[in-house]
C-alpha cells in the first residue's frame, strides 16, 4: 500500500476520534442580553462599595473623600472627591463605583422577560476589588459587594483554605447568585457568566500566598514569577508576567499545550461549583455555560479539557469565546474555526458587527455585494449550522455603543472611538436620522443568521464612546437623570436629556417577538438574492420548512423601487410588507437608508 495512502488512513482514523463541538439546541433560539453588574441596577444600597474595597486594584490609592458615585449624575462631571484629586476624568473613571449588584438584576428580571430576552450573559461576578472584576481575588465566591453582607462574607473567606474545596462554604453573595439562577430559570432564561482563566488579579489568593512563602511555595509555579522580593532591601522586588504587559493582571503559567496542572485542577473545581452547586448530578441549579475571556491567548488544549468538564456536567451548556482581532492594525479578524471545531459552541461575533457597521454605518465603505460576501465567507469557514449559534453583537463592554457609533461613523470598531483618543469625537446623543440608521442595523441583526445580542441599555437608547464611556449606569424610567453637558476636558457642550427612549424599547421588543414568531429566522437557510439594476440594495431570503422571508436593505441615500418579479414573486398582494406601506401588486419602494421585509400572508 502506498505510504501516502497509509498516512491518509491514519489521519482519518485519528480525526474520527476528535469530537467536534456541537452547540446546544437552544442556542439558535437565544436572544442574548449582556449585563455589566456594577452598572445595571443598585438594588441594595446597604452593600455599596467602601473605600477599603478598592484596595488592591489600579491605581492602588483611594482618594480622600471617595464616595460611591451618584447613579443619575452627568457622566463626565467630576464629583467633589474627583475634583479634589487633581486628576482628570479618565483617571477617576477607574475609581468610580456606582453600586450595581445582584439584587438589582433580580429586581429587573421581569423587565427583561417583558422585553423578550431569554439568555443572559453576566460580565465577571467573582470577588475582586476592580470595578470590572476581570482581576479575580477568588473564583469560588461571588463579589462580596454584589451580595447582602460584605462584612460577613469577608469573615467567611478568612476562615477557609482557598486551595481546598472541602473547606469552601456558601457566602451570602453566593446564595443570592444561586437565587438569581433559580429565578432566571423559572422565567425560562438561560444564564452564563464570564470565565477569566488567562489571568487573575493582584489580590488573587494563590499569588499572595506565593509572595509570602517565597520560591518554595507550591503556588510559585502557578504564575510566571520573574523576581522575588529581597527582604534585605526596603524596595519590593517581587515581579511576574502580566497579561499583555499589564501588571494588574498576573498571567497564569502555561506551556504551548495547556495551563499548569495544579491550576487546571483548581479551575475544574470552579466549574463544578457553579455548574452543579449542590453536587447532585443535576445541573438545573447551576449556570448554563460560560463566556471565556481572551480565549485565543489560552492554549487550545486547555479549552478542549474545559469543554470536557462542562459537558460532563451539562451536555446542553453553551461555551462562547472572545475570539477577536487577528491583526488589530490591519482590521482583520481571527478565523475562529479551530476553537469552534474543538471547544466552543459559539463566539462573540465582533466580525459580524464590524461588517454591519461597514455596510450600513459607512455605506461608501462596503457595498451590499461585499457585505454578502463577508457573511457567506464566515458561513463557509465556520459551517452554516454553527453560525446559527454565534452571538451576533453590535456593541459590548469593550466597544463604543451603537448610539455613539452612528454619530461618529468614521470611527472604526474598537479603534480610538473616544475623546481620549480623538479630539474630534462627538459625545452627543444620536439625532433622528442617526437613530434611523441604528434601527436599520438592528433589523439586519435580527434577520441575519445567528443569535441577536443586546448590550444593556441599547434597548433604551443609551449612547457612549469606547471604554469607559460604554459602561455608564443603566437608564431606568423610575429615576431622573441630570442632562449630559460636561466634557472630559471640563468644558461644556449643548445638553442632552437622559431618559428612557420608549420608542426604541418597543422597537427592540417588536423585533424580538418577530424573530420568535418565525423559525426561518432562527434555524432557516440563508441565500443572497441578486436584483438587476440595484447594486445598492442587499437582498436575501431565509427559508425553513416551507416558510420564506425576504429582506431588502437600501444602503443608498435615495429611494429605490424594486419589481416583485426580480424576487420571484408574481403577486405582492399575497405577501405582507414590513414596515407596512402602500404598494401595488408588482413593485416595492424602499426609502433611503431603510429596509423592507416580505412575509407570506
Amino acid at each position: 500500500m502506498p505510504r501516502g495512502l497509509i498516512l491518509w488512513l491514519c489521519l482519518s482514523l485519528l480525526s474520527g476520534l476528535v469530537s467536534l463541538a456541537t452547540p446546544p439546541d437552544w442556542a439558535a433560539d437565544a436572544i442574548w442580553y449582556q449585563i455589566f453588574p456594577e452598572r445595571f441596577r443598585n438594588g441594595d444600597p446597604k452593600n455599596d462599595p467602601v473605600p477599603a474595597s478598592l484596595e488592591g486594584t489600579w491605581p492602588y490609592a483611594v482618594p480622600a473623600g471617595w464616595q460611591v458615585s451618584p447613579w443619575t449624575s452627568d457622566w463626565y462631571a467630576l464629583q467633589p472627591w474627583e475634583q479634589a484629586s487633581g486628576k482628570d476624568f479618565y483617571h477617576n473613571a477607574q475609581l468610580r463605583r456606582y453600586g450595581g449588584d445582584l439584587q438589582g438584576i433580580l429586581d429587573r428580571l421581569d423587565y427583561l422577560k417583558d422585553l423578550g430576552v431569554n439568555a443572559l450573559y453576566l460580565n465577571p461576578v467573582f470577588d475582586s476589588p476592580s470595578l470590572h472584576k476581570y482581576g479575580a481575588a477568588r473564583y469560588h465566591h461571588i463579589d462580596r459587594h454584589f451580595g447582602p453582607d460584605p462584612a460577613g462574607d469577608a469573615a467567611l473567606f478568612a476562615a477557609e483554605n482557598p486551595a481546598d474545596p472541602a473547606t469552601w462554604r456558601w457566602s451570602a453573595a453566593d446564595r443570592l447568585f444561586l437565587k438569581l439562577i433559580r429565578e432566571a430559570h423559572r422565567r425560562k432564561m438561560r444564564i452564563i457568566i464570564d470565565g477569566v482563566f488567562n489571568h487573575t488579579g493582584t489580590t488573587f489568593w494563590a499569588l499572595q500566598q506565593a509572595r509570602r512563602e517565597g520560591p518554595g511555595s507550591r503556588f510559585a509555579h502557578w504564575f510566571h514569577i520573574t523576581r522575588w522580593d529581597d527582604p534585605m532591601t526596603p524596595a519590593d522586588e517581587f515581579d511576574y508576567r502580566g497579561w499583555s504587559g499589564i501588571q494588574d493582571l498576573p498571567e497564569i503559567r502555561r506551556d504551548s499545550e495547556n495551563l499548569h496542572p495544579e491550576v487546571r485542577a483548581h479551575f475544574h473545581s470552579i466549574v463544578r461549583r457553579w455548574m452543579d452547586p449542590n453536587g447532585d448530578g443535576n445541573p438545573e441549579d447551576g449556570i448554563d455555560g460560560w463566556r471565556v475571556d481572551v480565549a485565543a491567548e489560552v492554549p487550545l488544549g486547555f479549552w478542549r479539557e474545559f469543554r470536557g468538564w462542562v459537558q460532563a456536567i451539562n451536555s446542553q451548556a453553551y461555551i462562547t469565546g472572545e475570539i477577536w482581532w487577528d491583526d488589530y492594525a490591519a482590521n482583520t479578524f481571527r478565523n475562529a474555526r479551530p476553537w469552534l471545531d474543538q471547544a466552543f459552541d459559539g463566539v462573540m461575533n465582533y466580525r459580524f458587527g464590524d461588517a454591519v457597521f461597514q455596510f450600513l454605518n459607512q455605506p461608501r465603505c462596503t457595498t451590499p455585494a461585499q457585505f454578502a460576501e463577508a457573511l457567506e465567507l464566515q458561513h463557509q469557514q465556520y459551517g452554516y449550522d454553527r453560525c446559527l449559534a454565534l452571538q451576533n453583537l453590535l456593541g459590548s463592554h469593550d466597544t463604543s455603543r451603537v448610539g455613539s457609533a452612528v454619530v461618529n461613523p468614521s470611527a472604526r470598531q474598537d479603534h480610538g472611538a473616544s475623546l481620549k483618543d480623538d479630539r474630534g469625537y462627538d459625545p452627543r446623543a444620536p439625532n433622528a436620522a442617526e437613530k434611523s440608521r441604528w434601527r436599520q442595523m438592528i433589523a439586519l441583526q435580527f434577520l441575519a443568521p445567528g443569535a441577536p445580542y443586546l448590550y444593556y441599555g441599547d434597548e433604551v437608547g443609551m449612547w457612549g464612546a469606547d471604554d469607559p464611556d460604554c459602561r455608564k449606569p443603566m437608564v431606568w424610567s423610575d429615576l431622573r437623570y441630570a442632562p449630559e453637558k460636561c466634557l472630559p476636558s471640563g468644558d461644556q457642550r449643548a445638553p442632552d436629556p437622559v431618559s428612557v427612549d420608549r420608542e426604541q424599547w418597543r422597537y427592540f421588543r417588536d423585533w424580538i417577538r418577530f424573530r420568535k414568531a418565525h423559525p426561518a429566522l432562527r434555524r432557516g437557510d440563508y441565500r443572497t438574492l441578486t436584483i438587476a439594476n440595484h447594486p445598492g440594495v442587499l437582498a436575501f431570503e431565509r427559508r425553513w420548512q416551507g416558510e420564506r422571508i425576504i429582506a431588502l436593505f437600501n444602503s443608498q441615500g435615495t429611494p429605490v423601487r424594486i419589481n416583485s418579479s426580480d424576487l420571484g414573486i408574481e403577486d405582492l398582494r399575497r405577501w405582507k410588507l414590513e414596515p407596512a406601506m402602500p404598494s401595488d401588486s408588482r413593485t416595492i419602494e424602499i426609502p433611503a437608508h431603510q429596509y423592507r421585509i416580505l412575509v407570506p400572508r
